[in-house]
């Protein structure tokens, strides 16, 4: 199809495979993200003696961070941005700052 200027658009009906395409593998970042947020939030340190516990919790903090990060770069690609729309960054973005806020009161 063309429209008037002589471009190729596609009908929404034909892109279906292509918000597959980014999406399924963008929400597995972000199932990934989010288990990674859980374990930091819910399985801390039990006190002050555990240092493998703070450490744990540190990283699994750092992965979430870099999978948010990964998650609003991917999400910032054009045809990612077109295709799926601007919703796609709040999951990174909401995660991000969880663990943000998990490392920062960790102590």
């Amino acid at each position: 199809m063309t429209d008037g200027s002589g471009t190729t658009t596609v009908p929404p009906g034909d892109r279906r495979w292509v918000r597959w395409a980014f999406g399924l593998p963008l929400a597995l970042v972000h199932a990934l993200n989010a288990v990674f947020v859980y374990a930091a939030v819910f399985r801390g340190p039990q006190a002050a003696w555990d240092h493998q516990g703070y450490e744990g919790t540190a990283a699994a903090v750092f992965l979430a961070l870099c999978l948010s990060l990964l998650g609003v770069l991917v999400t910032l690609v054009p045809p990612v941005r077109r295709a799926l729309g601007p919703w796609w960054f709040a999951p990174p973005l909401v995660l991000g700052v969880i663990a943000w806020v998990r490392i920062e009161t960790l102590g």
